[in-house]
């Protein structure tokens, strides 16, 4: 039958070595001639052995493929007469827009004001990796996670009943995690806490677009160390605060500088463990300064531990909210880090007094984490085994920057790699003259990934370098990553 429909469709293309199934290619091929308008309501299809042989198919592919889009309502079958077009589309040719004239209003129009606002200032976020390679700073120690002993936990719970691993969990966490977590943090971060003060969510970065939903209205100041944390920073600003960049000097975010900037800020996010990127561990002076300032601005103040367990030095500096008396800390935690980041897995802290409200808001728009998720990483410290990683994970992260160290002090009047006492990443200064991109770029054609110190910065900060992480690869291939950073012609020595 050489009908309109007959020839238009026996168009369609099937590509035998593509992954796609032949019977899916034929059926999103016809579903596209039917919704762009290329054959008419009510128009009768070729039968299926004509539409087989000219396509070069079987006829039962195109059964399925036609039944398929007749349960859809895109064709009706008639008894004795055929396949035709189905009607219903004939209300839909009107939707098909002709061609705009170039000045259209463009499609993000349709945006909000709060997205327009946040395209304006989010930062570009690099391609988060699953593969270990120097000298990327997102991966722990993938090479020396128990995978026995998570294997064995996994089974237990998978093996449970149905209704136990398999519906809604709770919206504010499995609470025999949220015990299990409150007891990890009095014991081993020194944070009096109790299981209600702690909301588990999808990571750390869910954690921060609950606090900015919960707490922040479009245009309140937000104090944010520059250099800082990108994620962080992008979720304040998707909830429409006004960024602060706030210097960070060697004892951690510069009050002066804060104060000077917007003394009547809302927030304060700080990474004191481990200042995210370059690394140093804000003083116990500043610790109290900063929580003095939230006091007298009536502000709270975000604590981002994201691989605080990971102190090597000589003596750890408490947590923030460990010396928190009046409640202004909100203190945010992840597994990726200590364990490993497809978990998705982490947790908030909320001060007494915001329990009510964050449980509030959970239960209005979080769904939670996978059940069964939460319960292998409670067993996984109930067991003590989250403890023994996290000691293995100090070790090997001291023996992996000790060789970094090492392995670049040739090349000091180039890169000045700061030694670090905690996590798994530190910073490389570069001398006011160097091609920050030019390096990175080279350094990425040589199959090694290093960051710009300026992708973490909101405002210039008058300096240069590299983020180096070391964590998730071992002393050899740090070596090896080194020699490939020495041949690069900005920082040969």
């Amino acid at each position: 039958m050489k009908t309109n429909a007959g020839a238009l469709l026996s168009s369609i293309r099937i590509d035998r070595n593509a992954r796609r199934k032949i019977s899916v290619q034929l059926y999103m091929g016809l579903k596209e001639i039917l919704l762009s308008g290329g054959v008419n309501p009510g128009e009768r299809l070729p039968a299926t052995r004509t539409l087989a042989k000219e396509i070069g198919v079987s006829r039962t592919t195109v059964i399925d493929a036609v039944d398929r889009l007749t349960a859809e309502g895109l064709l009706e079958a008639r008894v004795g007469a055929g396949t035709f077009v189905s009607e219903a589309l004939a209300g839909q040719r009107a939707a098909v827009a002709p061609a705009r004239p170039a000045a259209s209003k463009p499609a993000d129009h349709h945006l909000s004001r709060a997205a327009r606002h946040a395209q304006r200032f989010l930062a570009p976020r690099s391609w988060l990796p699953h593969k270990s390679q120097a000298f990327i700073t997102a991966l722990p120690a993938l090479d020396l996670f128990p995978m026995a002993h998570w294997a064995r936990l996994s089974a237990r719970h998978w093996r449970a009943g149905r209704e136990d691993v398999m519906g809604y969990g709770h919206p504010s966490g499995y609470q025999p995690l949220r015990e299990a977590i409150s007891t990890h943090l009095n014991a081993a971060r020194g944070i009096k806490c109790d299981p209600q003060q702690i909301f588990i969510v999808s990571g750390a970065q869910q954690a921060f677009f609950l606090i900015a939903t919960l707490l922040l209205n479009p245009g309140d100041h937000v104090w944010f160390e520059n250099p800082g944390a990108i994620g962080a920073r992008n979720a304040f600003v998707a909830g429409g605060a006004d960024i602060v960049p706030v210097e960070v000097d060697d004892e951690g975010l510069s009050l002066a500088d804060g104060l000077r900037k917007a003394p009547h800020f809302r927030l304060a996010f700080v990474t004191p463990s481990h200042q995210q990127p370059l690394g140093q561990v804000m003083s116990l002076s500043r610790r109290l300064a900063l929580l003095g300032a939230a006091e007298d601005a009536d502000a709270l103040i975000v604590e981002d531990d994201y691989d605080g367990e990971f102190y090597y030095g000589d003596q750890p500096q408490p947590p923030l909210k460990s010396i928190d008396t009046q409640e202004r800390v909100i203190y945010v935690g992840t597994f990726s880090k200590s364990l490993f980041p497809s978990l998705r897995l982490g947790f908030v802290l909320a001060p007494r007094g915001l329990e009510s409200a964050f449980a509030e808001i959970s239960a209005a728009w979080l769904s939670g984490v996978p059940t069964a998720t939460q319960a292998i990483v409670a067993d996984f410290m109930n067991e003590g085994l989250f403890s023994t990683h996290i000691r293995v994970m100090r070790q090997a992260y001291k023996a992996r920057h000790d060789a970094l160290i090492e392995a670049t002090a040739d090349l000091s009047e180039r890169i000045d790699v700061h030694p670090t006492s905690s996590g798994f990443h530190t910073v490389g200064l570069l001398p006011d003259d160097a091609d920050e991109d030019g390096i990175v770029a080279g350094a990425r054609q040589q199959g090694i990934v290093v960051a710009a110190l300026s992708r973490y910065s909101a405002a210039p900060i008058g300096r240069k370098g590299l983020v180096l992480g070391f964590g998730g690869v071992t002393p050899e291939e740090i070596r090896r990553g080194v020699h490939k950073l020495r041949s690069l012609p900005e920082l040969a020595p």
